[in-house]
């Protein structure tokens, strides 16, 4: 398969899971928020927690098929959202406060967008980096 071809599948793989990470984020967001009505930074919070749990192991494993060393991969992740956490509630609290009053959920969207978009880059070039392809595929043994 060539490597443009390879590189659009894993493109689309991304997306499907982020997607999927994002439905989790945005269900546990609300029911936090809405339900439970916690402070919005603890909704995102523990929201994007599980988004990332989620979103890093599939994508590990199905995506970027790495055998890299977990914890390793895990802290360089860890390392993306000690950035991105400070940064993204930072203009979320901005955003949806008095001053602004921005939609949550408007907001919400925007940065899981960004979200998105920086880290399939980092993982791309940085978490998974010399590792993509390298865990065991059974399928294609038999090919």
């Amino acid at each position: 398969m060539s490597e443009k071809k390879k590189e659009l599948i894993r493109s689309l793989k991304f997306i499907l899971f982020s997607i999927s990470a994002g439905v989790i984020q945005v269900v546990s967001f609300t029911l936090l928020n809405e339900i439970c009505h916690l402070w919005y930074w603890v909704s995102y919070l523990t929201s994007l927690v599980l988004s990332v749990l989620w979103n890093f192991t599939l994508n590990r494993k199905f995506t970027f098929h790495s055998a890299n060393n977990v914890p390793i991969a895990m802290l360089k992740v860890a390392g993306f959202y000690l950035v991105f956490t400070p940064l993204s509630t930072w203009w979320t609290a901005v955003l949806t406060g008095t001053s602004v009053g921005w939609n949550e959920y408007l907001v919400l969207a925007m940065t899981m967008i960004i979200n998105f978009v920086t880290e399939y880059l980092f993982d791309r070039f940085v978490v998974f980096r010399g590792s993509i392809d390298t865990a065991d595929n059974p399928k294609e043994k038999h090919e």
